[in-house]
């Protein structure tokens, strides 16, 4: 109907799209960061390096719309035993080392539609100089993992398909899956919709189950460890935050109110990194009174014990009506991973067979139906 407002979800092409360029902007920028990563490199450099490349991917777009855009999860480079959320400041950074097991995380948004990437890699790991042991094993868990539930997520299949999975292929390579990590639907502006799928259940962690249906859009994160699987909290400054949007509180420090001012403009639904700000002083202070009112939600640096791995892939999918999309793809390289470990249960070994649609649909050549109809019109006509 005329004036009527166009669905916000992926049953609209329009968003569709939105979803297809974020994507292909953080993919972008993951390919020329993980260039990057080499031994003796700062982690923090490559984590304001790789918010630069999103924002460079984010500006040759929209550039005559008045359309939001932006990062949506800052990047993140977690190393080894660390499982996530490490984007350090500058005076308290690591430095990579060869071989070190990398996991590197980021997020681009347009409109407020998100498309998140994530890989795992060794330092200087290649098919000539592979990678061995525990290392190569939780990698390849990793990976079989997300290829696995990318393969599941279908109409009708539920989120606990995905789990149950989980469990087998984890076990087949030594390793577990990471307890407290949850993939969600995503919507405009909403980065953990209702609908979550577990990576694993403990005695009090459970999701409520349900049938995946056409279109959805999720994130969907896979984390596997050589250890327990249970994270704790560390000693690492806690960088990344997201605003509590139901939270008010009229700040007392004007360094404070300047900091949530800029929150609000450029961060104003998701999450962001303290390294995303010119002015550290005013967004430690603002972080610290911003956090006491519960103005922020944190984003803590967990990490198994020191001498585990862990291992991370995260893409975006998109449940359409002619088929499941990867829009942010699966990059791996396993020819640099040796393992003698591989999935033994039947079912997973069936659904690792069923091939996967890496990118958008193709769009229908209108222009061509067209004409193949008029064709066909005049055939009839004589």
């Amino acid at each position: 109907m005329e004036g009527e407002e166009p669905p916000k979800g992926v049953e609209n092409p329009n968003v569709v799209n939105k979803y297809r360029e974020a994507a292909n902007i953080a993919k972008n920028a993951l390919q020329k960061l993980l260039e990057l990563c080499k031994a003796g490199t700062s982690v923090h450099e490559l984590c304001t390096r790789g918010d630069k490349l999103i924002e460079e991917g984010l500006s040759q777009i929209y550039t005559n719309a008045a359309i939001e855009k932006g990062i949506a999860i800052p990047t993140c480079i977690s190393v080894n035993n660390i499982c996530g959320y490490y984007s350090p400041l500058p005076e308290e950074s690591m430095i990579l080392n060869h071989h070190d097991l990398v996991k590197v995380e980021m997020g681009v948004h347009i409109d407020g539609y998100i498309a998140a990437i994530g890989t795992s890699f060794a330092v200087g790991a290649s098919p000539t100089e592979p990678v061995t042991g525990p290392k190569a094993d939780v990698i390849h868990a990793a990976n079989t993992a997300i290829q696995t539930a990318l393969r599941l997520m279908r109409p009708g299949n539920s989120n606990y398909t995905l789990t149950d999975a989980y469990a087998k292929i984890a076990a087949d390579y030594g390793c577990n899956m990471v307890e407290g990590v949850l993939s969600h639907e995503v919507k405009q502006h909403v980065i953990d919709g209702n609908k979550s799928i577990i990576c694993k259940e403990a005695f009090d962690q459970h999701v409520e189950e349900y049938d995946f249906a056409v279109n959805q859009a999720y994130i969907l994160d896979v984390m596997v460890s050589t250890g327990e699987g249970k994270p704790r909290e560390t000693e690492f400054r806690t960088t990344v935050f997201q605003r509590a949007l139901d939270v008010t509180y009229n700040l007392k420090l004007k360094a404070s109110r300047t900091f949530l001012a800029e929150v609000n403009r450029r961060f104003p639904t998701l999450l962001f990194s303290l390294n995303n700000f010119d002015d550290q002083r005013n967004a430690r202070l603002g972080v610290s009174e911003c956090l006491k009112h519960n103005i922020l939600y944190s984003f803590p640096v967990l990490a198994e014990r020191p001498n585990d791995l862990v291992a991370q892939f995260k893409v975006t999918v998109l449940i359409l009506e002619n088929g499941t999309i990867v829009a942010t793809p699966v990059i791996f390289t396993p020819e640099a991973y040796r393992t003698e470990r591989t999935v033994t249960d039947e079912g997973v070994k069936k659904t690792l067979e069923i091939p996967m649609q890496t990118g958008p649909a193709p769009k229908k050549d209108k222009k061509n139906k067209k004409k193949k109809a008029k064709t066909t019109e005049k055939k009839q006509d004589s």
